[in-house]
């Protein structure tokens, strides 16, 4: 079997669930980007990421970036978390944003994550008001997937986290 880490990175908590699950299922070591030392996760055979989507960008990527070149030969994926139901359209614009250059080839898997606008910062709170606003002034017809998801949530506790999403990694993970 391989030797892994899971790292992951997650504000309210989705990223930090499916990395959880993702352990119980490899084996693997399970750290938080924060305490993560290259020393120590160069050790290993396979390193998956898993943190949120925020504003385009995957919490937990700039670790990669930073030590790419320590980590090549590694198997390295991102599990990606986000509020919105899986957009094929979506998830490229999030790819070509975070996995660009020597990262290009990591392969790319999400999961959907929860929203809970109580739970919330003070400052992502209102970026989502403001992005509500923007999109209540479309006709509802046009919404692309994220736009009615975010429409459809407001005002909600929701949980969408389903181990089900961990499918195509774990099966990537077996090739």
């Amino acid at each position: 079997m391989t030797k892994g880490m899971i790292l992951h990175q997650s504000k309210y908590g989705a990223a930090r669930r499916y990395a959880g699950w993702l352990e119980e299922e490899t084996g693997f070591a399970c750290q938080e980007v924060k305490n993560a030392r290259i020393e120590e996760v160069s050790r290993y055979d396979a390193i998956i990421l898993c943190g949120g989507i925020y504003a385009s960008g995957i919490a937990g990527i700039s670790f990669l970036r930073k030590h790419f070149d320590r980590l090549k030969g590694k198997r390295i994926m991102v599990f990606a978390v986000g509020a919105s139901p899986y957009d094929e359209k979506a998830i490229g614009e999030v790819k070509a944003v975070n996995l660009k250059g020597e990262l290009s080839t990591v392969p790319l898997f999400y999961g959907r994550g929860m929203w809970d606008e109580e739970a919330m910062s003070w400052k992502d709170r209102t970026l989502c008001r403001m992005l509500k606003k923007m999109v209540a002034k479309q006709d509802p017809e046009t919404y692309e997937p994220w736009q009615k998801a975010l429409v459809s949530a407001e005002g909600k506790q929701c949980d969408w986290t389903d181990r089900e999403f961990l499918k195509p990694i774990l099966k990537e993970l077996k090739k």
